[in-house]
This record gives C-alpha cells, sequence and structure tokens, in this order.
C-alpha cells in the first residue's frame, strides 16, 4: 500500500474525539458489548439476562435489519445470532459483514444440528456453533472467547492509528524514503530511484526512524505492514445492511 492509500484509509479516525480501545488486559465485562440477533421473545430476553447475570452489557435485536442504525461501540463485541430467521439470515447476515471487512466475531445459534450449515459458518470465520438447546455456561464460554479475540483486533487497530499518526508527521519525500526503504531496497537503490545522493537517503533515513520511534530497520517494517493489514474500524452498520445480496 502506498502513502496515498495509507492516508486514505486512516485520515478519517483522526478526528479529535476519536477514542482509542484500551489494552486487552484492562477490559472487563463493564466494558464489552454483545450483540444479540434472534427471533425468539424467550430466547433473546434470557440471552441478555444470562449475560447481564455475569456483568456483561448487551442489546437484543429480532433481526439483522433492526441493525440498520446501530453505532457500533469502541470496545470489544461480538455478535450472537440465530442462524435461521426471516428476512435476511444468519449466514447471509455473516457474508455481509466478512464482504465489508467488518471483522467482530460471530456465534451462531441453531435449533438444528446442520453440519453443513456449521461447515460454511465456521470457514467464514464464526467463533462458534452452538445448538439449541445449550447449557449457559457454553454461551459464555464462547462469548468470552468472542470477546478475547475482538479485544486483539482492536489493539492491533489502536496501534495502526497510532502509527499512522506518527506517519503523518512525515514530509512527502521522508514518506517516499519509508515506502522504499520497507520494500526491501538499500539506500543506494533508494537513492537511485528518488534522484538524490545515497548520503541524502541516509538522512532521510534517519529523520524517518526518529519521527516514527523506530529503533530498527525491522520495527520499521512492522509499523509499515501494520498500517497496510490492519483493517479501519467500521462504526456502523447500515451501508452493510443496505447492501444488496
Amino acid at each position: 500500500m502506498t502513502s496515498d492509500l495509507m492516508i486514505r484509509k486512516y485520515e478519517r479516525l483522526l478526528r479529535p474525539t476519536q477514542s482509542v480501545a484500551a489494552p486487552i488486559y484492562a477490559r472487563t465485562p463493564q466494558n464489552a458489548f454483545v450483540f444479540i440477533v434472534e427471533d425468539d421473545v424467550s430466547m433473546r430476553e434470557g440471552l441478555v439476562d444470562l449475560l447481564e447475570s455475569v456483568g456483561l452489557q448487551s442489546e437484543a435485536f429480532s433481526s439483522p435489519t433492526e441493525l440498520l442504525n446501530m453505532e457500533l461501540p469502541d470496545l470489544a463485541s461480538c455478535f450472537v445470532l440465530d442462524i435461521r430467521m426471516p428476512g435476511i439470515s444468519g449466514l447471509d447476515f455473516q457474508a455481509r459483514l466478512v464482504a465489508a471487512g467488518v471483522h467482530i466475531p460471530i456465534i451462531f445459534m441453531t435449533g438444528h444440528a446442520d453440519v453443513p450449515m456449521a461447515v460454511r459458518a465456521m470457514k467464514a470465520g464464526a467463533v462458534d456453533f452452538l445448538t439449541k438447546p445449550f447449557r449457559e455456561q457454553e454461551m459464555l464460554d464462547a462469548v468470552t472467547r468472542a470477546i478475547e479475540l475482538d479485544g486483539m483486533r482492536l489493539d492491533r487497530s489502536r496501534q495502526a492509528i497510532e502509527t499512522f499518526t506518527r506517519f503523518q508527521t512525515l514530509s512527502e519525500r521522508e514518506r517516499e524514503v519509508m515506502d522504499l526503504v520497507t520494500a526491501g531496497l538499500m539506500n543506494k537503490q533508494v537513492a537511485g530511484r528518488i534522484g538524490v545522493v545515497e548520503s541524502t537517503v541516509k538522512i532521510y533515513r534517519a529523520q524517518v526512524m526518529r519521527r516514527m520511534g523506530a529503533q530498527s530497520l525491522a520495527d520499521l517494517v512492522r509499523m509499515a505492514e501494520l498500517m497496510r493489514s490492519a483493517p479501519a474500524p467500521i462504526t456502523s452498520l447500515s451501508a452493510i445492511l443496505d447492501r444488496p445480496k
């Protein structure tokens, strides 16, 4: 990913009000969130009561379309989805999340033991697939795993945003040098590519290392890879659910 693409990827995340997720070790059930999507009223209410009994915040919906105007919290989260629902099914919803690059973990529930369906869900990234009736502890264990996974995702996203904030302090030439150096080019090759002498490249390279807070070339390469690969956070589901199949 070039410097310009990195800028477009992260620029909307650097508003003054942008909050940064807490490190995973600092997270408690009180600052994690579970979205429940289940068309059976008694099951919805039972799941909310179960999660509240262990201090987990949650909100329940009867279908994925009810999530249209829901803002995603800047917290470790997961979805608990019934796999068979009117309208958008749980699997359809999962497919739309995946297509949109949303990586919040999903736990599926089903009243029918359907092996092909379970395989499809797990291949698409589901954390667990629970057959009703399930034990309460099974659900709590699955939710705990999902929140831990999402916490790691948020940590990576936070680190990417912090790295990009430093990247924005670089001049255009320094960004160019960083792109080429982290792509594996030697100083002499970088000098030939941008039309300067090798000693000038060394100066730019030192400035890049200092401003990025990199202790070594390996650090700088990791920072560049983090900005290229970490997904930009999604704050709303409306565009995803509005998208046609």
